[in-house]
């Protein structure tokens, strides 16, 4: 084995076998008629340790961002309980705690609606790995006028609740216990 990076290894015990055979013969025949066949297993195995490099071997390239990496468990499965965001949702519920915090920071149900829509959700402060009904995906976006914001959804069945709304850009004072 050789070794071609920190976590990679290259085996090249076929290719050593192709260059022993290849010199055997060489020795045994006359000329240099063995010399483009020599050639061609050594751009072979040089063209194997880029590809083994790049990733574009059998083995997938992972994604280091976990804000943008989806979880096996958040992808949304169309039938049964396993289900992730829904962005189209029949019903969205208001927590007393999420009403408090919209009218605090001046954001409206349309708001909402849009960054659900259009928003990103950021998987690290997510909470997946729960029950269906348990879950809360974190959405972020931008409103209308212009307030990055967090919002926190509890999708169940065809309905998504909102937890909480949160302004990434300004501190509100709000009394929302």
């Amino acid at each position: 084995m050789i070794r071609v990076s920190r976590t990679k290894n290259v085996d090249i015990d076929k290719f050593r076998e192709a260059l022993i055979c290849l010199q055997n013969s060489m020795s045994k025949s006359p000329g240099n008629k063995a010399w483009p066949a020599l050639v061609l297993i050594v751009l072979l195995l040089i063209a194997s340790l880029f590809i083994r490099r790049s990733g574009c071997s059998e083995r997938k390239n992972e994604r280091h961002n976990t804000n943008d990496v989806p979880r096996q468990s958040d992808k949304r499965q169309e039938t049964g309980s396993e289900q992730g965001l829904i962005r189209h949702p029949s019903v969205i519920n208001y927590s007393k705690h999420a009403r408090c915090r919209m009218k605090c920071r001046h954001i409206s149900e349309n708001e909402v609606r849009q960054i659900l829509l259009n928003g990103k959700i950021n998987y690290r402060k997510s909470e997946l790995n729960t029950a269906s009904c348990s879950r809360r995906y974190a959405v972020e976006g931008m409103t209308d006028d212009g307030q990055e914001v967090r919002i926190i959804f509890a999708p169940c069945n065809t309905e998504e609740t909102v937890v909480t709304v949160i302004d990434l850009g300004k501190e509100w004072q709000c009394d929302c216990n």
